[in-house]
């Protein structure tokens, strides 16, 4: 009996902790994507502008790699069990990629715009045999374009 208490008692314990850390995150992440709201990365492949008005093009790199917590990788397992969406790694794969894009923005400094950006996610520390997945990466990249006014 003390053992079922101490499981839900750290089940509890890893459940409380998980959502603050996630909800400070999400907090930090939108007062960053505010401050960064007037730089447009976009995924077409060039902008309409005449090449001498270009004064610099440079790649910008941003990449994130956000943990999974016991506890949603136990919601995740139930739901493998009777199907349906597991919104558990949703927020997950939502973190990590707004994460990747503001540390590509933040990497373009001074740019007008960043173009042609793409995003790459992988899993990172795959248990193989259980076929968990340890972390999640997401690479945001683009050319930050920097044009004469």
């Amino acid at each position: 009996m003390i053992d079922l208490i101490i499981f839900l008692s750290l089940l509890a314990l890893g459940y409380g902790a998980g959502t603050w850390a996630e909800k400070r995150h999400y907090r930090s992440i939108f007062q960053r994507e505010t401050a960064t709201i007037n730089l447009p990365a976009v995924t077409l492949r060039s902008v309409n502008v005449p090449e001498d008005k270009i004064r610099s093009a440079r790649l910008v790199v941003g990449s994130a790699v956000i943990s999974v917590d016991y506890f949603k990788r136990i919601l995740a397992s139930l739901r493998n069990i009777f199907g349906g969406k597991v919104k558990s790694y949703e927020s997950l794969i939502d973190r990590a990629r707004r994460e990747a894009l503001l540390r590509m923005k933040e990497m373009a400094g001074d740019a007008t715009v960043i173009v042609n950006v793409r995003i790459e996610t992988s899993a990172v520390g795959k248990q193989s045999k259980r076929k968990n997945i340890g972390c999640l990466e997401a690479m945001a990249y683009g050319t930050a374009l920097t044009l004469e006014e």
